[in-house]
């Protein structure tokens, strides 16, 4: 203690020979590290920068804002790694943010890199929350490390595959998948659904997530003569294959989940997009006076960047907010500190209430059904 004093009053005293403030001195700034991880290379990179675009904008927020964490002012910085979605890469880079001594981490973006790096972050006791992972195994692992901020594959599969049925009356349908853990996810929990709902599954299918030509998969689906295709998969695949929908004369519906449901997809597909042909699902979704936050979101998030927001930039940034709030109500950085702090967050976020349950999953997930015209995603309503 009398140490603690003699060093105190040396501070001060160095502090007023240059003419500044002891105390600014005593509470210099504590660099917090968040780590950010998404596909920035690969066919969808553009969802992967979407993703880090929303994770720098929460950074700079924050600095513009000032926190202050035990007593001293913190500076956040961003750690980004590239996956390129590959399981392998993520788990590479992973283990570069737990080198890095990150105090948290947001990410990954799929599903298929999500679930192997989870395993890193738990051993190392850092906590991990994901805008966009919705295979059921992210959090069914027991890792108290790992929280989501979207609702899972079996309540986004489940709402279209009842949708399907129940409001676009089809009694065909075709599925196909790219046999990522995300594809196959959805994609079963969509034909679970469907066929529960009273549909008929006529063709089930399997493609890679770096295909581009699915003549001969679209071919066989086409003697099937399905009222409607889905695909378990990204957008990067989901546009062609409208593309050669059209060229095969199939005048199905395509279906698919979040993966396909961004702003690009209009792009994508070219002119193989009929208005109203393509419905989707995102994993999240505000209403009322929420609506207008996320609206306000989406136009400073165009002006700060130059593009709009494609699916998930939103869900990252509240994603980085929920962790500083942990570590705000914890007091502390310190992961094994602020840890129990995020497993009961309760926090008001652009993209909704975030809550956590036991196992780590948004409580209460709504999905957000949108339509495509004029190559425009359109919304047709927020469920839950």
């Amino acid at each position: 203690m009398v140490m603690n004093t003699k060093r105190h009053a040396i501070s001060a005293a160095i502090a007023l020979a240059f003419g500044v403030s002891a105390t600014s001195v005593m509470a210099q700034d504590m660099v917090v590290k968040i780590g950010h991880v998404g596909p920035i290379t690969g066919n969808i990179a553009h969802l992967g920068k979407d993703n880090e675009n929303g994770a720098k904008l929460a950074i700079e927020d924050l600095n513009a804002k000032g926190v202050t964490i035990g007593g001293k002012k913190v500076k956040f910085e961003l750690v980004a790694e590239d996956d390129a979605a590959d399981p392998k890469q993520g788990t590479a880079a992973a283990q570069k943010l737990v080198d890095a001594k990150v105090n948290g981490v947001v990410g990954h973006l799929n599903s298929g890199t999500t679930i192997p790096a989870s395993k890193i972050y738990s051993d190392a006791g850092i906590p991990q929350v994901s805008p966009s992972a919705i295979n059921p195994k992210y959090t069914q692992q027991g890792f108290k490390t790992a929280f989501r901020v979207v609702a899972n594959d079996g309540q986004l599969g489940g709402t279209l595959g009842k949708y399907a049925v129940n409001t676009l009356k089809a009694k065909n349908i075709a599925v196909i998948h790219d046999a990522t853990a995300y594809g196959q996810g959805v994609a079963d929990e969509f034909s679970k659904s469907a066929k529960k709902s009273g549909a008929k599954v006529v063709a089930s299918e399997v493609t890679n997530n770096q295909a581009t030509d699915f003549s001969a998969i679209l071919t066989k689906v086409k003697a099937k003569n399905p009222e409607v295709v889905f695909y378990g998969g990204m957008d990067a695949q989901a546009g062609p294959m409208l593309r050669q929908m059209k060229q095969l004369g199939i005048n199905a519906k395509l279906m698919g989940g979040d993966g396909i449901c961004s702003e690009g997809l209009g792009k994508l597909a070219g002119d193989g997009m009929a208005d109203g042909q393509v419905i989707c699902a995102e994993a999240g979704g505000v209403t009322g006076a929420k609506k207008d936050g996320m609206d306000k979101f989406k136009t400073r998030f165009k002006e700060k960047f130059g593009v709009e927001v494609q699916v998930y930039a939103p869900y990252v940034y509240d994603s980085v907010m929920v962790i500083v709030e942990a570590m705000k109500k914890a007091n502390s950085a310190e992961p094994a500190k602020y840890l129990p702090a995020l497993a009961k967050i309760n926090y008001d976020g652009v993209t909704g209430k975030i809550v956590f349950d036991d196992k780590g999953d948004i409580k209460n997930g709504s999905l957000t059904l949108y339509t495509y015209k004029a190559g425009k995603r359109d919304q047709i309503a927020v469920v839950q």
